[in-house]
């Protein structure tokens, strides 16, 4: 046999060998992970991550900062800052202007009532819950998100879950395109979802409601990790910017949950730091129960850790009660991160953790500290409006409704008086930043298209929607909050402290580091857009941050 004969038949068998050795390709390969997962974190503020460093564990937010990368300098870039609209705009990649979601609840003239985010009384309740829990879907939302996106470029073979305590943090993320999304129901103490996404809950749901762990958290009461004598990063355990837990005349550890269990159902676990532990839980249990990250199809886990909220409102950013909660939330995380490092490995899992939202220092605290704050008493307010419209107009009814800091006008009255809509907005405004507490007032005409040059009257008008916002919108002085309760906190202004969350990137092509250049947070969902080659949102805004995608 001739050599070249040889050669021949010797690359011949090396090129079928190469073929039958070959692993199969999939659309994992080589463009996207196996998994991504959304960590939101309600109500946390930005300084959390220094402020309790020293007492995280070494798997959790210490793990993501010293192993992925640190957005140090993420803002929302609209208002109201709420958890409605935090959740849509991290997985919309756009604002409530495009996306809708202008608060938790808004007015709606055509009916003239109020309408919750993702009320829908065409669904039922699935699973053992309440009636009412159930009655919830996406279907206020405008646009689409990541989730969807990804279910799209798949041909719906992705799986997309998502899950929370709170209804509205497990659905929006979600998305239109969700294959499953659960909320805690109080009433029974079980995950439910609606007929929205599907008609019965699927076994490995059913099997972790069995198990009652919300009764078994509550079994015992709430003592803090640590000794309470290492919690110096916050005030002292019994002070008066706190608020009280049901039957306690204190706001101090331990706190009785036996004893609140049984006067107010399962819904006390969401003021507690078990109600993160329970959502881990159904984490952990959705990887398994769906096989996330297990097909040929990127899959994406949508988490939302809801309890930081309710603690929040209720003992405010110096508790120890906070501290507490977040110092457990880290174990949570930790074992999260854990699963997927030892299921998956790192390389194979993208995921990011941020937060719908910040939050302000208790007013009074700041008060008796010599410092400015203060409460706006909204119906007093309006109360002095209708009176003032009364005179100017003589008509009170000209205002309809007040909430998210916006008045809406009753356009048909408007109307029957001959009066200008841009008149009258104008004059509320220009009475409006006569008020205490009242730093600016901006009406619809110039929310509605104009520029606007300062950054708390752009964020304004990237919260505002002309279906569904007000006609006139305020502006509080800093550190001045809606609610006239002397305890705890709120948030949804335009302000650094409402507005400055973490960012934090681990996993999949993610290199260690972190930047200080300023990303907003309509900036996520193109980040994973480009990083899985895929479209972003529909109405997304954002852009791709460089740092990380390059």
């Amino acid at each position: 046999m001739k050599f070249s004969t040889i050669v021949f038949f010797s690359l011949l068998s090396f090129s079928l060998q190469a073929q039958t050795t070959e692993k199969p390709k999939t659309s994992n390969e080589p463009g996207q992970p196996k998994l991504v997962v959304g960590i939101v974190i309600d109500q946390m503020r930005y300084d959390y991550i220094s402020k309790y460093y020293a007492k995280f564990s070494e798997n959790g937010f210490k793990k993501l900062i010293k192993q992925g990368f640190n957005c140090k300098n993420t803002n929302y870039n609209y208002s109201p800052t709420y958890t409605g609209p935090g959740h849509a705009s991290i997985y919309t990649g756009t604002t409530p202007a495009f996306n809708g979601i202008v608060g938790n609840d808004w007015f709606v003239r055509n009916t003239n009532r109020l309408t919750y985010v993702t009320d829908d009384p065409a669904v039922r309740t699935v699973g053992d819950g309440t009636e009412k829990a159930g009655k919830m879907s996406p279907r206020n939302l405008l646009s689409s998100t990541i989730g969807d996106e990804l279910r799209l470029y798949s041909n719906l073979k992705s799986k997309v879950i998502s899950i929370a305590l709170k209804d509205r943090a497990a659905i929006l993320p979600g998305g239109h395109l969700s294959t499953g999304s659960y909320w805690f129901d109080s009433g029974s103490g079980n995950f439910i979802t609606s007929t929205y996404f599907m008609k019965e809950l699927p076994r490995w749901v059913n099997d972790f409601n069995a198990q009652h762990l919300a009764g078994k958290y509550l079994s015992k009461p709430w003592n803090t990790l640590l000794p309470i004598g290492q919690y110096t990063e916050s005030a002292n355990d019994d002070n008066p910017y706190e608020g009280l837990y049901p039957g306690e005349k204190k706001p101090v550890f331990p706190h009785n949950l036996p004893a609140m269990y049984t006067k107010n159902d399962y819904g006390i676990i969401r003021s507690t730091p078990f109600g993160n532990s329970i959502t881990k839980d159904i984490a952990l249990a959705a990887l398994k129960g769906e096989n996330l990250g297990k097909g040929a199809y990127t899959d994406l886990l949508a988490i939302s850790f809801s309890a930081t909220d309710y603690v929040g409102h209720k003992m405010g950013p110096q508790s120890v009660e906070i501290e507490d909660t977040y110092l457990r939330l880290d174990r949570d995380i930790a074992e999260i991160i854990n699963y997927l490092d030892k299921n998956y490995g790192k390389d194979n899992v993208l995921l990011f953790l941020t937060a719908d939202h910040a939050a302000a220092y208790v007013p009074a605290q700041l008060i008796d500290n010599q410092m400015n704050a203060g409460y706006f008493e909204g119906k007093a307010f309006l109360n002095f409006l209708k009176v003032y419209l009364n005179k100017r107009y003589g008509d009170s009814t000209l205002v309809s409704f007040a909430i998210n800091n916006e008045i809406y006008l009753n356009h048909a009255a408007i109307g029957q008086k001959n009066l200008r809509l841009k008149e009258v907005e104008d004059e509320i405004a220009s009475f409006a930043v006569t008020y205490n507490g009242i730093a600016n007032a901006y009406t619809g005409y110039q929310l509605n298209g104009e520029v606007l040059k300062s950054k708390p009257a752009t964020l304004i008008q990237n919260g505002f929607n002309i279906k569904r916002s007000g006609d006139v919108a305020l502006m509080l002085e800093p550190a001045w909050l809606e609610e006239a309760i002397p305890t705890g906190t709120t948030h949804g202004s335009t302000y650094t402290y409402d507005t400055q969350v973490p960012l934090l990137w681990y996993g999949w092509k993610i290199q260690s580091g972190f930047t200080s250049e300023a990303v907003d947070i309509t900036d996520i969902a193109p980040t994973i857009a480009s990083l899985l080659n895929i479209m972003p949102p529909n109405a997304c805004i954002g852009k791709p941050i460089v740092k990380i995608t390059k």
